[in-house]
């Protein structure tokens, strides 16, 4: 029996013994239950509700306008189709930058209500003091860094980040704080593959790449990225595992040429 069958349920000290034994964490994004259940019953490690449902789902150019309120909408639709997976959650954009306090309440409420194991913030050194703060209370928190989107209109692209020496070691040391203030994990995104390497060696806790390179100890994708759902979007770092958008169209056309010639429904498909 694999180590990861010997996971009934994955938790912050499973994804410790994984990377202990160079066993690779999988994990994708979910906001809405058929989905979080199809993904849950495949065997991936971790299921995030990212804040990206601001743009797959809700149709925004960031991540920014998603509120606490509809991620805890979603994240309550996520667990209810989730058994073994670990489901993450993003705080959104402000419910956690104005103080440690204020990111402790909001992530309290976000595990009271959703069921939800652990969340996800951005930044290294300026929210260390709020990692600790929620960590120290009992709850677990995963880190990210190198490109955060929510500071996009900071950075003013979606660009690779860790590029120059100087952002390259803030990277590497806002990891190492990330981990001394308690976070179990930490994604690293869209950093040059030697940088993701060194950082994975330094830190004793998972790293989760995603535009990252193959040194991290996982990796994580937004689903409708892989699934090919989103036809017009397709970054470098993007593998597509299927044609779902053309299967789609297909299969939509399919059912409307079996309406328009009466062939549907059948005798058998009728009472």
């Amino acid at each position: 029996m694999s180590t990861e069958q010997q996971i009934r349920r994955v938790t912050t000290k499973a994804l410790d013994i994984l990377k202990k034994k160079k066993v690779k964490i999988t994990a994708l994004t979910a906001y809405d239950f058929i989905t979080a259940k199809l993904l849950d019953e495949a065997g991936i490690d971790i299921i995030l509700v990212g804040d990206s449902l601001s743009n797959v789902f809700q149709g925004n150019e960031t991540t920014l306008p998603v509120t606490m309120d509809e991620m805890i909408y979603h994240t309550k639709a996520v667990t209810k189709g989730v058994n073994r997976a670990m489901v993450v959650v993003d705080m959104p954009f402000m419910s956690y930058q104005l103080g440690a306090d204020d990111g402790f309440r909001n992530a309290g409420r976000i595990l009271k209500e959703t069921h939800a194991a652990a969340v996800k913030l951005e930044g290294g050194k300026r929210v260390a003091e709020t990692v600790k703060k929620i960590t120290e209370n009992g709850i677990p928190v995963m880190g990210h860094v190198g490109l955060t989107p929510q500071s996009i209109h900071q950075f003013g692209s979606y660009k690779e980040r860790g590029t120059t020496k100087k952002e390259a070691d803030e990277i590497f040391e806002d990891a190492k704080i990330l981990e001394e203030a308690g976070a179990f994990a930490v994604v690293l995104e869209k950093i040059p593959a030697s940088l993701a390497k060194k950082v994975t060696s330094a830190l004793t806790i998972p790293t989760i790449g995603i535009g990252a390179g193959k040194f991290c100890d996982g990796q994580i994708l937004v689903t409708p990225d892989m699934l090919a759902l989103n036809v017009d979007f397709h970054p470098r770092f993007v593998r597509h595992y299927s044609k779902l958008a053309s299967e789609i169209n297909k299969a939509v056309k399919s059912y409307i040429g079996d309406v328009k010639k009466g062939n549907f429904p059948s005798t058998e498909e009728s009472y």
